[in-house]
C-alpha cells in the first residue's frame, strides 16, 4: 500500500479511537509527519502499525498511555531515530511543488489585478527583471521561514495539555501579517530598474493557470512533484 493510501486508511481508522487515545496518538502522528527528512512511505507504515496495535489494545480496555507509555514524545523520538531518512530525490519534489504552486498563484493574481485596474486607468504591465527577482526571493524566503516557524509552533503545542489553540493562531496570524506587509512594502518602494519586457494581464493569467494545472496533474499522478 502506497503512502497516500496509508494516510487515507489511517484517517478512517482513527475515527474508531476514544477522544483520549485520539489525542495521544494524534500528537505522535503529527510529530512524526513533521519530520520531512524521514521516509514518508516507511513513516506511514509504522504509524499504521501503531494505530492497529492501539485499536487492538483499546478493545481490551487499554489506553494509549498503557500501550506506548507516559512519554509519547520520547516514544516518537525513538521511532524517528530508527526510521530511514528520505532520499534527496524525494525531498526536492516536495520543495518544487511548493515553489511552482507559489509561482502559479502569483501569476494568476497579477493577471486579475492588472485586468481590474486597467478598467479604470492605464496600467504599465512591463516586468522589470531585477526588481521582480528581488521580490520573488523575499517571498520565497518568507515562505521558507514561515514553514519552519509554523512547524516549530505546532511542535511546541504537541504533547502539551496546556496548549492554547487561540494563542497558536495569533502567533501564526501575526507572522503572516508581518510577512505580507513586508512584501507589499517592497513592491511599493523598490524602484524599477534594469531590463524589462511586456507581460500583459492575459499572458500572466494564462501562464499561471497552465502552470497550476501542470503542477496539479503531476501531483495527482505522483510525477516529479509532491
Amino acid at each position: 500500500m502506497k503512502a497516500k493510501q496509508l494516510i487515507e486508511e489511517n484517517n478512517r481508522k482513527r475515527e474508531q479511537l476514544t477522544p483520549e487515545n485520539e489525542k495521544y496518538y494524534g500528537d505522535m502522528l503529527i510529530y512524526i509527519r513533521l519530520q520531512l527528512t524521514l521516509s514518508e512511505q516507511q513513516s506511514e507504515e509504522v504509524l499504521m502499525e501503531m494505530l492497529d496495535h492501539l485499536l487492538d489494545g483499546q478493545i481490551e480496555g487499554k489506553s494509549a498511555r498503557d500501550i506506548f507509555g507516559a512519554d509519547p514524545k520520547g516514544y516518537a523520538d525513538e521511532i524517528i531515530e530508527n526510521l530511514p531518512k528520505e532520499q534527496k530525490r524525494e525531498v526536492i519534489p516536495f520543495i518544487m511543488g511548493i515553489v511552482l504552486n507559489l509561482v502559479s498563484w502569483m501569476l494568476m493574481i497579477r493577471g486579475v489585478v492588472i485586468l481590474v485596474i486597467s478598467q479604470f486607468k492605464d496600467v504599465d504591465s512591463s516586468v522589470y527583471v531585477f526588481p521582480t527577482l528581488v521580490t520573488f526571493a523575499v517571498i520565497l524566503g518568507s515562505v521558507a521561514f514561515g514553514v519552519w516557524y509554523i512547524f516549530r509552533v505546532i511542535k511546541q503545542s504537541l504533547f502539551n495539555e496546556q496548549a492554547n489553540e487561540k494563542k497558536i493562531m495569533v502567533k501564526v496570524g501575526v507572522f503572516a501579517a508581518v510577512s505580507m506587509g513586508l512584501v507589499i512594502a517592497l513592491t511599493m518602494f523598490i524602484p524599477d530598474f534594469g531590463p524589462a519586457f511586456a507581460f500583459s494581464w492575459w499572458a500572466s493569467l494564462l501562464t499561471g493557470g497552465l502552470l497550476w494545472v501542470i503542477v496539479f496533474l503531476l501531483k495527482k499522478f505522483e510525477v516529479g512533484v509532491r
